[in-house]
Parts: structure tokens; C-alpha cells; sequence
């Protein structure tokens, strides 16, 4: 049976309908991504699973006893309460049982053979199992690492940023491990270390949650099932984000010709999802090969660890020569250093941006890419350094959306001398044709900027960006608050924006997509450039750091005087699969790659469907991602029966 059934479900508010007559079911283990425009119905979805609002029609039927919470998007804690606190008061009923494991055990020890002990015994470890809720103190710890929170453990949590509130209660949520987990928008205000730790925790712990996110990284990792809301409808598309996009192209195909653009929008996106992602897959491979073969010849010549280390250092680096002939010079950068309060954001940072650059921002929250962009447009001062601006126009979109007047409409604000008409790249258009393009009714003509939420004011203001004439845009976070198809129109409006495009941002696959070259903040005002894809020197540094920590177990090995361990030896059955799983692994790789040369081929994919395909491609990935997972296990057995 499954978690969740909804059947026929309508859903209205006033005279906009957002639900017509949908089911939706949610089996235990399903991780489902939900997708669509702003103001679609996602939100009210979520709303409808845990029983924050009712259906106007149809029946949603929970499974007895199932636990369901919700990341909201605005948090309310108790007053008075610490970080700690907040986060400590959601698990009291682990605490419970924790002491009543403890009774029992007691209890056990002077009556064994006591069968209603045994049976509640048995109940409360299930619970602390299916709850991963043993080590909790530990695992209170690591959260508050992982999220930037130890910092703030003793504040009162009211007192936090919108953004840290929600890293608490999503903190939180995580350590309940619930039945259900409703997640909308969590990658909202984490960086992209905490992204993955996000990813990695879900998958390894085998959450089953429905999320809203426009992280699109995020739901191809994890998603086993996408659902598209559209014109108050649901569809569903098994599989990640490729797969979703796969299947979305197949099903326009099969209607009218009106969806043209659509298509050829879905199938360039597809394409450079596949291409990409394939060849940094491949990268990765050798590199991981790389690993395990230096893992092996390092015990016997530990100095081939820290060659490793630096070649990888190198590549991360790696530059690429740029055509700089005839391209204006913006900026120039020479030994720019600010501080701010102490902590040192920026230390002697120099650098020249072209014409035509696209450079993204990246790294950690706090670190100092905002403070970057404001030096840029001569918002703050530098302590030390010198720079130097060309005579240029600078268009900058800032999280507040500054640029923007409550008070005026649309048309006021896209035609402040009056008339209904605008310039964009050289065309003169009708404002309501070119707000059409960025997702807006024509109802929205006459609305004031006031009462649009957040993700529409963005919308606004970046479709505004476009009409006007610019050398360089500057963006700070530019795809918060927006959906989907919103990023895909940017995205395409910044690829064919003639000018430089700066922008910070955490969004991994907007960065790689778009920026041609990286300014990362490591910490401690240290800045490198890199012409890598993002989300390829992410893996990279990864790699580094686990060379590292596997160079200092060595270190630790060699200085420890020597003594006996315990050792633990394959059973014939383990023997038996450790032999078998390199061949197994072998032929589902074979198969992954055969599967992907068919989806690239539109007479095989035809003639098997697409969507079986795709179906067959992610559970011949998952399976391999087990098998590799397996053999690891087996593979450190063997080697610490071997020492």
C-alpha cells in the first residue's frame, strides 16, 4: 500500500484554479521532484500531503500511524530558545526511547527469557534503526557542522537570519527522519558544500520525500520521479531531470506543432545535459582510477601521495588562452584587498575582465562574493589596491531587487514615458509580447510590483535588465525564487548577451552552463580563478581532500608502534561476491553505455520507447551504484584482514 493516495483532488483559491481533478500517490522510498512555474500549485501540494489545507473536492488517504513534516519557507520557533535548543526539542521522543531501550535491557538481564520484554525490545530498536537515531549526539554535531550552525549553537534562534532559520529547522527535519519528508526549496541559502551534504545524507539514509527545487543538479542525482505541474494538471515522468526532459520532448512530439519552441528548448537543454554530465562521468573515472592505484602503490612509497595531491592542484587550475585582441577592458583589478569587522574577505587580488567574459562567483556563504560585486559598482570602498573601470554602463540585479518601485505597475514600470511599447536588442515590441516571453499573463499588465511575490519581483526585474543597453551585467544570486522554465529564458538571454556577465551563485548547473571562467573564494580573503566547469573542480577538490585524510591515516600508521588487530574474515558467501562483483560491474557499465547510445539515437529510441529506456537507464544506474557501494564494503574487509 502506498504512503500516500490522492484521488481526484480539486484545489482553488477564489476564482484561480491550481488543482483539477489530479491523483497522486507517493510509495515508501520514492524520492519525487516537483516541478512547474511559479504559482502553479507546488507549494499547495505539499500543503495538501500534510494536512495544512483541505481539498475543495476528492479523498487523500495516509497510511495509519506515518509521520509527515514540512520544511517551510518561513519557520516559527519558540521564543527564548538557543540553536541548540530548537534543534534539541524535535527529538524528545528519541530521548524516550532511548532510556526506554535502556530499561529494558536492564529488565532482560534478570529475565531473558521474557517474551513481552523481547517483543518490546524489539519494537524500540526498530524504531531507533528506522529513525537512524542511535548515535544522535553525534549526529546533532555533524549536522551543525555540515550547515555552518556550531557557530550560532548558543543564540537565540529568533534572532537568526531568514535564511540560518531555515537551515535549523532543516537541520532538524533531517535528525527526525520522518516517513515522509516535504522539502520546498531546502537548497535556498546553502552553499554548495552543504548542497552535498544534503544530497549525499537523503541518499545514504534512504529518505522518502517529495521536493520542490529548481536546483536541477539536485533532482537528477536524486530524484526516482519527476512531476510536472501544468495548466492545474500533474504529470508524472520517472526518472531524474534528464530522463524528465527526455520523456517531456517524446510527449510534445506526439502533439500539435504549437510546442515547436518548446521542444527545441527541452532538446538543447538535454543535450548539454547528457553531453556534459557523460564527460565529466568519464573524467571522474579515470580520476577515481587514478586514486585506487595510488592507494595500492602508496604502501610502498608513501611519497606518491602527496605527488598525486599536486597534480590534481594543477589541474584545477588550469587555464585556458583567451582571445583577448579587440575585446574592451572593464575592469582591472591589482592587489584589491577589503576586510570587513576581522575576517579578511579579499587579500591582494588581481585580475582583468574583457568584454565578452562570463565569469561566475562561487564558494562559501560569507565568504565575500557579494562584497566583490559592490566593490565592482563602486558600492564599497577597497582598503588596499588599485582599480580601474572602463567608460562603461553597468546593469545590476541585487537579491533585494532594488531597481524596482512598489508603487508603480507593469506598464509604468517598462514604460515610464508612457505608451506600450519597449526596445529589446534592437527590436521595438509590444510590452505585453515581451513580458509573454518571461512567463507573465497579460492580466499582469495593470498589477503593482508591490503585491508579486518574490519570484515574480525577480522576474521583473531581470526581463527589465534586458531592455536596457549594458557592457556588463552584474548578478547576485539571479536564480533564487525562480522556477524552471524562468532560469531556461535567462540562461538563454545571458548566452546571447553580448556584453560581460559577472554573477554569484550556488546553482551548480546555471554556473556550469554559463560561466566560461570561476573566481572561487577559499576562505581567508585567498581567490583562484579556474576554467573549469564548476561542478568538475567541486569533485576535484573532493578528491584532494580525500588524498589528504587517507595521507594522514598514513602519517598516523607509520608513527603508531605496531599492535594486534581484530580481524574480520570473508564468509565463503562474501567471498564468493566479492569475486563475482567486478564482472557484474563490468557488464552494467557495458549496458549504461549501450542504453545511452540508444537514447542518442532517435530510430532506436523509437523503436524500444523512450520512456522504457529511460525507465531501464536509471535502474541499471542505481543497480550499478549498489554493486560499486557492495564491493567497497567487501573491498575494506579484505584489506584490514590483510594488515
Amino acid at each position: 500500500m502506498a504512503l500516500i493516495n490522492m484521488h481526484e483532488i480539486s484545489k482553488q483559491y477564489e476564482a484561480q484554479k491550481i488543482l483539477c481533478n489530479v491523483d497522486f500517490h507517493l510509495e515508501n522510498s520514492e524520492r519525487v521532484a516537483i516541478v512547474g512555474q511559479n504559482g502553479s500549485g507546488k507549494s499547495t501540494l505539499l500543503k495538501l500531503i500534510d494536512e495544512t489545507i483541505e481539498p475543495d473536492d476528492g479523498e487523500i488517504i495516509r497510511q495509519n500511524g506515518i509521520k509527515i513534516k514540512r520544511l517551510k519557507q518561513m519557520p516559527v520557533f519558540e521564543k527564548d530558545m538557543s540553536v541548540k535548543e530548537a534543534i534539541e526539542n524535535e527529538l524528545t521522543e528519541f530521548r524516550e526511547a532511548h532510556k526506554e531501550y535502556d530499561r529494558l535491557i536492564k529488565q532482560l538481564e534478570n529475565d531473558f527469557e521474557n517474551k513481552t520484554l523481547q517483543e518490546e525490545l524489539h519494537k524500540i530498536t526498530t524504531f531507533l534503526d528506522l529513525h537512524n537515531a542511535w548515535n544522535l549526539d553525534d549526529r546533532i554535531e555533524r549536522i551543525m557542522q555540515e550547515f555552518d550552525l556550531k557557530k550560532y549553537e548558543n543564540r537565540d534562534v529568533n534572532f537568526l537570519s531568514g535564511g540560518e532559520q531555515r537551515r535549523v529547522a532543516l537541520a532538524s527535519l533531517l535528525l527526525q527522519k520522518p516517513d515522509v519528508l516535504l522539502l520546498d526549496e531546502p537548497t535556498n541559502h546553502l552553499d554548495v558544500y552543504m548542497v552535498e551534504f544534503l544530497e549525499e545524507i537523503l541518499l545514504k539514509e534512504k529518505y522518502t520525500f517529495v521536493v520542490i527545487s529548481h536546483d536541477r543538479y539536485f533532482i537528477d542525482r536524486l530524484a526516482t520521479r519527476v512531476v510536472e505541474i501544468e495548466q492545474c494538471k500533474l504529470r508524472s515522468f520517472n526518472g531524474g531531470y534528464e530522463s524528465y526532459l527526455e520523456q517531456k520532448q517524446q510527449m510534445l512530439y506526439n502533439m500539435q506543432k504549437e510546442h515547436e519552441h518548446l521542444i527545441k528548448l527541452l532538446k538543447k537543454e538535454e543535450e548539454w545535459l547528457r553531453q556534459g554530465v557523460k564527460a565529466r562521468l568519464k573524467r571522474n573515472e579515470g580520476r577515481k582510477a587514478r586514486v585506487l592505484q595510488m592507494r595500492e602503490q602508496a604502501k610502498k612509497n608513501p611519497s606518491i601521495i602527496r605527488k598525486m595531491s599536486l597534480e590534481l592542484q594543477r589541474e584545477m587550475m588550469k587555464a585556458e588562452n583567451q582571445k583577448i585582441n579587440k575585446q574592451k577592458l572593464l575592469f582591472e583589478l591589482e592587489n584589491v584587498s577589503k576586510t570587513l569587522g576581522n575576517k579578511v574577505l579579499i587579500k591582494n587580488f588581481s585580475t582583468r575582465i574583457l568584454q565578452k567574459d562570463k565569469i561566475a562567483i562561487v564558494g562559501k556563504n560569507g565568504a565575500g562574493k557579494s562584497t566583490l560585486l559592490k566593490i565592482m559598482i563602486g558600492e564599497m570602498d577597497i582598503d588596499a589596491g588599485k582599480i580601474k573601470k572602463g567608460d562603461i554602463k553597468i546593469g545590476y540585479f541585487d537579491q533585494n531587487r532594488k531597481m524596482l518601485d512598489d508603487d508603480k505597475n507593469l506598464i509604468e514600470t517598462f514604460c515610464p514615458m508612457g505608451g506600450d511599447r519597449i526596445e529589446v536588442r534592437g527590436r521595438n515590441m509590444h510590452v505585453y509580447g515581451y513580458l509573454k516571453q518571461f512567463l507573465f499573463p497579460k492580466e499582469f499588465l495593470d498589477k503593482k510590483i508591490g503585491i508579486l511575490s518574490g519570484g515574480e519581483k525577480s522576474r521583473v526585474a531581470l526581463a527589465l535588465m534586458f531592455t536596457k543597453d549594458y557592457d556588463v551585467m552584474i548578478l547576485d544570486e539571479p536564480t533564487n525564487d525562480l522556477d524552471i522554465p524562468t532560469i531556461n529564458i535567462l540562461e538563454e538571454y545571458l548566452m546571447d548577451f553580448k556584453g560581460a556577465v559577472i554573477f554569484v551563485s550556488h546553482d551548480r548547473y546555471f554556473v556550469d552552463k554559463l560561466a566560461q571562467k570561476l573566481f572561487i573564494f577559499k576562505g581567508n580573503g585567498v581567490i583562484e580563478e579556474s576554467y573549469m566547469q564548476y561542478s568538475e573542480y567541486l569533485e576535484i577538490e573532493k578528491t584532494i581532500k580525500e588524498i589528504q585524510d587517507f595521507e594522514k591515516e598514513v602519517e598516523v600508521k607509520k608513527d603508531e608502534p605496531k599492535k594486534e588487530k581484530k580481524q574480520t574474515k570473508l564468509s565463503y558467501k562474501e567471498k564468493r561476491e566479492y569475486e563475482t562483483l567486478p564482472d557484474e560491474i563490468d557488464k552494467l557499465e557495458v549496458k549504461i553505455s549501450e542504453l545511452n547510445e540508444c537514447l542518442a539515437n532517435p530510430e532506436c529510441y523509437e523503436e524500444k520507447g523512450i520512456v522504457k529506456t529511460s525507465e531501464e537507464l536509471e535502474k541499471v544506474k542505481n543497480l550499478l551504484e549498489e554493486k560499486i557501494e557492495r564491493y567497497l564494503e567487501l573491498e575494506e574487509k579484505v584489506e584490514n584482514f590483510d594488515k
